[in-house]
């Protein structure tokens, strides 16, 4: 459970970060200030998701927590190396 909820303190911020600049780019409107700014948010949303989990979850274990992160955010290698 620990490591699902590391993994997924950094893909929830991601992905909505994602969306966010995905539809920028189909209004048109999208800018360095833009990627800047959520880029900020979603920097503060994953540290806000850590502190809300360590503080909720009673029975945390640090280091599975820290892997789930560490996979997460390795993700997009590990799909590289598998495909090559």
């Amino acid at each position: 459970m620990s490591a699902a909820l590391g993994g997924a303190a950094i893909v929830v911020p991601n992905l909505f970060f994602a969306l966010s600049l995905w539809a920028a780019a189909r209004s048109g409107r999208a800018s360095v200030a833009r990627f800047l700014v959520g880029e900020f948010i979603k920097v503060a949303a994953t540290l806000a998701l850590l502190v809300i989990v360590a503080g909720a979850y009673r029975d945390l274990h640090w280091l599975a927590l820290l892997a789930g992160m560490f996979v997460a955010l390795k993700a997009n290698l590990f799909v590289i190396l598998i495909k090559a």
